[in-house]
This record gives structure tokens, C-alpha cells and sequence, in this order.
């Protein structure tokens, strides 16, 4: 699946990110950007975008962040 960039925010991009965390428990924003064929930077700006949303949270360990839902 490869959404475009200057998509990435949209519901239909949203919603699959989510139903990938839910799948996985908790996912990586590399996994998410390997996933969906888009970029570390990009992944982590839709991924924080779910955050203000309240949709996901974050939890930071060393080197990486972990999200999963609320």
C-alpha cells in the first residue's frame, strides 16, 4: 500500500494506520512507515496528528517511540 504524501493526513489514511496498531498491540513509527511505504517523518507527523486527536498514545523509550491506542 503506498499512500501519497500529500494525502497522508486524510480519514482513509487515518483509519488504517489505527487498524494496524490495533492488530499489532503497539507499533513502532518505523513499522508504520515501512507499512505504508512512506517516510520516518511523514509517519511520525500523521502518527502525532493521532495523538492531538486523542485516537493513540505514545510511549518513548530509548531511540524509539511506541504507540498504541488509548
Amino acid at each position: 500500500m503506498n499512500i501519497p504524501m500529500d494525502n497522508i493526513m486524510n480519514i482513509n489514511s487515518q483509519s488504517e494506520i489505527l487498524q494496524f496498531i490495533r492488530k499489532e498491540r503497539v507499533a513502532t513509527t518505523s513499522e508504520i512507515a515501512t507499512r505504508f511505504k512512506i517516510s520516518w517523518n511523514t509517519a511520525e507527523k500523521c502518527l502525532l496528528e493521532l495523538t492531538i486527536e486523542q485516537k493513540i498514545a505514545r510511549i518513548k523509550k530509548l531511540g524509539v517511540n511506541l504507540w498504541m491506542l488509548k
